[in-house]
């Protein structure tokens, strides 16, 4: 498989979830994405209302993603769901939710599923996506594979490698073993570690059909030399 520069900037979303990100670096991500023609930025949900009524202004083909239960996965699924619905109203197109980690690992698999089934329900409403992260780095092999079918169960739109504040980020390996558990049609996000355009054309080729990525001006430049 074959990808340019510029077809690989639409799988992007271009991502600033540091604590201490200001006004001015939310609107230099937006500007970025602008630029690159990145498809989304992602931002922590107190920041997207900024970046939706900048983008909105700018009249730019650029989404906003925003993450729900981030990035311990370990809040109940009542604020999630809250959490959820306020990054909805203040103009989210994509929700990335992190799953109930310890509950997977107890074998809980009822609730992880219901958890992101509510989470789903309150953003299919509103047209929105879901990726669901289930953070690779903490789970066994067969651990990955729960989680991915519990999710694909619940309805979500993609899975998601990792939070990129776990202990480690998105491998060809893991990106490989999610495409084959939810097969074809459901999407697969890599995020965590991806620095260069060859690493991310690695991940598409495993069969990943988003990259999540803050170094993203990065991997583009790194494309062009």
């Amino acid at each position: 498989m074959t990808v340019k520069p510029e077809e690989l900037a639409r799988y992007i979303d271009h991502t600033n979830l540091r604590p201490y990100a200001t006004r001015e670096d939310i609107m230099k991500l937006c500007d970025e994405a602008i630029e690159y023609n990145f498809y989304a930025v992602c931002v922590n949900p107190y920041r997207v209302k900024l970046a939706k009524d900048y983008l909105r202004e700018k009249k730019a083909d650029v989404k906003v993603a925003s993450v729900i239960g981030f990035p311990l996965g370990a809040t109940s699924t009542e604020v999630k769901v809250f959490e959820a619905e306020r990054a909805l109203e203040d103009g989210a197109d994509e929700l990335d939710m992190v799953i109930n980690i310890g509950a997977l690992k107890d074998r809980d698999y009822d609730y992880v599923k219901g958890d992101i089934e509510e989470v789903v329900k309150v953003a299919h409403e509103r047209g929105a996506k879901v990726k669901v992260i289930i953070e690779t780095c903490y789970l066994t092999e067969e651990e990955k594979v729960k989680a991915c079918e519990l999710a694909k169960e619940a309805g979500a739109d993609f899975v998601k490698t990792s939070t990129g504040f776990g202990t480690g980020g998105a491998t060809v390996e893991d990106v490989r073993l999610m495409r084959r558990v939810v097969g074809p049609d459901m999407g697969v996000k890599a995020a965590g570690g991806i620095r260069t355009f060859q690493k991310a054309v690695e991940m598409i080729e495993a069969g990943a059909n988003r990259i999540g990525a803050s170094s993203s001006v990065k991997i583009m430049e790194s494309a062009r030399g």
